[in-house]
C-alpha cells in the first residue's frame, strides 16, 4: 500500500501511536524553527516587486467587451 491514500493514513496512525498524537505538530514546529532566512517577508521591497511582476504576467485570459 506504499504511496496510496490508505497507506498514508495507516502510516499517520502508526506515527501518532508510536510518538504521540502531536507528532506532526512537533515536526512542523522543528522545521519552522530551523529557518534562518525569513523568506520574502525579510525583504518587503523585493516581495512587492516580485508580486507586481507576477501580476503583470497573469495567465488569466483578458475579458473583452462584446
Amino acid at each position: 500500500m506504499a504511496g496510496t491514500k490508505a497507506g498514508g493514513k495507516l502510516a499517520a496512525a502508526t506515527n501518532k501511536e508510536k510518538y504521540g498524537s502531536d507528532f506532526y505538530a512537533k515536526i512542523g514546529a522543528k522545521g519552522g524553527k530551523l529557518g534562518k532566512t525569513g523568506g520574502f517577508f525579510a525583504n518587503r521591497e523585493l516581495a512587492r516587486a516580485a508580486g507586481a511582476k507576477g501580476g503583470r504576467i497573469s495567465r488569466r485570459t483578458k475579458k473583452t467587451d462584446k
